[in-house]
Formats: C-alpha cells, structure tokens, sequence
C-alpha cells in the first residue's frame, strides 16, 4: 500500500507540473492568479508546483502586471534558455538540421544536400551527423543542454519499440533508423512523418493555431498530409493514414512514383509538375535549374508561356480536387497548404485552388473550412520535428527523456 501512494503521490505531482507547464508554453506569461483561474488545482497547489519550476529552472519571472487596490501580480514564462532541442528534416533531395531553444526559436542551422539518387539510410544518416555536429559547434559549449532530436522523414514510421521507416517510393523497407541514429548519439531520439511534425508545427504555432480539427498538407518533392481530429493526429492502425498524395484522382493516370498509376502525387508534386512542363516545352532556365525548387520557381516565372500556363492551371485543378475530398471525408474547420512547393505554387495559385475545392466539395462543409497557407514557412518540417522532444517534455511536467525513448503521438495542446 506505501509503494502504491507513493506511485500515485509521484503521479498527481507529474499531472500538475505537465498542466502548468503547458499553460505557460502556449499561454505565457501568465500570473498565479491566471494560472488557478485557468486549472482546477488550488492557489496551495499552484504556488507549490511554480515554486517547483523555478527552483529547477524551468519558470522564470516575466515582469509584473499593476492590480487595482494590492500588490503587482508576477508574471511567468517557461525559460527558453534552459534547455536546447534539435529539429532534422528529411528531404529528397537534402537533409536540414536546426536547433533551437525551448521556445523552438532558430538558434543555428545547416542545409546538407544529397546527391542524385542518394536517398539511402546510410548516405541520409551521414548527413543527419554531420548537420548535428555543425549546429551543436555552433552552440557556446558551457551553454543549455540538448533535451534530444526530432526528426521528420518521408514515409510510414512505425515504433515497435525503435522507430522503423517504410517509405515506398524512395526504396525504404524497413529501415531501423533510430538503431542506426544511436550508432553515433545518446541522446533521445524522436522520429516521425514528415506531414504529422509539419502539421504539429502549424498546430502550435501557425496557421491552425486555434482549431481542432484540421488538415495540414505537405506538398514537395512528394505529398502528405496531417489529418488532426479533436486536437492530435490521425494515424490509422499502423500509422499510415495521411499518405494524402496517394488517394487516386485518375483511374489508370500517370504512373506515380509509388508504382501506381492516377495518384494526386503523380499531379502535384514538384517533381512530376516539372516533368510535366518539360514534357510539352523544352525550356532550359527549367530543365538546367540546379535543383527542383530553382527549377519550380524557373516555372512559376514563366507567365509568357501557354505551356507553363497550362501546367499550372492543370496543378491547381488538382489540387482543389484533392482539397475537395480532405473536405467531404473529414469535415475540417481549416485545411493548410504548406511544404515547399506548396507554398510556391499556392502563393500563385491559391484562388484556382479554392475555386476548384468549391466546385468538387459538398457545400455546406465547404461553407464551413477555410483553405489557407502555412504561417511557418519551408523549415515547418524541420521546426516540427522539434516540437516531438519538446512535447514529450511537457507531458513528463519538465522531466528530460531517457537515450532511446521514443516520442509520444504528437498532439494538439
């Protein structure tokens, strides 16, 4: 029975110290006063667990608030300088690693390319090194401690318990990147779809900030997405649901890059859209470009051109088709377009996009969502990763990870 109260006492501290951390990353700066106006603990327990916090370091004062007839109410923040976390996005064509503090603001970041047909574990788990040596030298050496890595990647990530990714259409089957990780690092490793880190980043922070049930898509190379209901993520039974560039638009379409034919990727995404222009028109500021993303925005610069004109109206048909089906099945308050190329292309091409969703969707949910860019820019994947370790960080109530522990599914807050 002792052991047991123990257990619970241990418990009930954790729970306190998770929802006033909580409320303070995402709510801050707020007072005590705030904090017990805003939670069911008593002003006993809520002047404890801050007592608590600021003693480890992880609260800290944030100037004082003028009361009328008493004393100034204190504010408190969660102290960003206290610890450091490292985001890793996994792209087709280059792998970025960026670190930043607690409150996932850039502190340093490198971009390391892959080369043409280099999407291998070993040549991406090289990168992910080197770009962790690079931003952790970059940081002064008597300064926070790194809480762990988050990392976004292409393909179905399954935890079982180290994360293994499958990824169809870049030749991953399996591949056990978290054992491969540890090769070389202890510290906590934590490992998801690209699509779902993106979509926690633009949760917390960006343009679904506020909502509950919302779709973030992720448009590049490839395309994802992120379906969020009642706040955390949609993941099927085996952590596949999402593969959004995978839903057929045409029977016995374009051949996709997954070995099917007629998938909206085959549409979409940068690399078939380029092809597709290339296809009808032999332009060399498009097929010499030094990368997809010089080689997209060659073709969004070709306004004079019938061919580019006709490519890009055919994209956004399609993707206001996709769009359109996000709505019929889900009945989203908000859906996101975000990824590299996709704020490229929805930059340019945003009202065809909705133009089309409004045409293919039923009416009142369409009536009901907002269609929108990503606020967060192309490094979202890379901020979201980052949010993994810094979510699993506020659940433990400020309590750092072990080496190995994977991260908890990503949520809303």
């Amino acid at each position: 029975m002792p052991e047991r109260t123990l257990q619970t006492v241990r418990d009930l501290r954790r729970s306190n110290r998770s929802l006033l951390l909580r409320r303070l990353y995402f709510g801050g700066p707020l007072s005590r006063q705030d904090l017990i106006h805003t939670t069911s603990l008593s002003a006993a327990s809520v002047s404890n667990v801050v007592a608590d916090l600021v003693d480890d370091g992880l609260v800290v004062e944030a100037g004082a608030l003028e009361s009328e007839g008493g004393r100034p109410r204190i504010l408190l923040r969660v102290n960003s300088s206290a610890l450091h976390v490292v985001g890793v996005d996994v792209g087709e064509t280059r792998v970025r690693v960026e670190l930043f503090d607690l409150d996932l603001e850039r502190q340093a970041g490198t971009d390391l390319p892959l080369d043409a047909g280099g999407f291998t574990a070993p040549e991406v788990v090289t990168r992910i090194r080197a770009g962790l040596e690079a931003v952790t030298g970059a940081a002064a050496p008597d300064g926070p401690a790194l809480l762990g890595i988050g990392i976004g990647v292409p393909g179905v990530v399954q935890h079982s318990p180290d994360a293994v990714v499958h990824g169809q259409t870049n030749g991953w089957d399996g591949v056990p990147l978290e054992r491969l990780l540890h090769e070389f690092t202890d510290l906590p490793i934590f490992i998801d779809n690209g699509a779902v880190t993106m979509g926690q980043a633009e949760m917390w922070f960006g343009a679904g900030r506020g909502t509950r049930n919302t779709v973030v898509t992720l448009i590049g190379s490839g395309v994802g997405a992120s379906v969020v209901t009642a706040g955390s993520p949609y993941r099927g039974s085996t952590s596949s649901a999402g593969e959004w560039g995978h839903t057929t638009v045409r029977v016995d379409g374009r051949r996709c890059r997954c070995g099917s034919r007629g998938c909206l990727e085959a549409y979409i995404g940068a690399e078939s859209v380029i092809a597709r222009f290339l296809e009808i028109a032999d332009d060399p500021a498009v097929r010499d470009a030094a990368d997809e993303e010089s080689a997209l925005a060659a073709l969004l610069a070709r306004t004079d051109s019938a061919a580019a004109r006709e490519v890009l109206d055919d994209t956004a048909v399609h993707i206001g088709a996709g769009v359109a089906n996000l709505i019929n099945l889900f009945n989203p308050e908000r859906i996101v377009i975000g990824g590299w190329a996709g704020l490229m292309l929805g930059s340019a091409l945003l009202p065809r996009i909705r133009e089309t969703a409004r045409e293919y969707a039923l009416h009142h949910p369409f009536s009901q969502t907002r269609i929108t860019l990503g606020d967060l820019g192309p490094d979202a994947v890379t901020r979201g990763a980052a949010t993994l370790p810094v979510a699993r960080f506020l659940a433990a109530g400020g309590t750092r990870s072990r080496a190995g522990a994977q991260a908890a599914p990503a949520s809303g807050h």
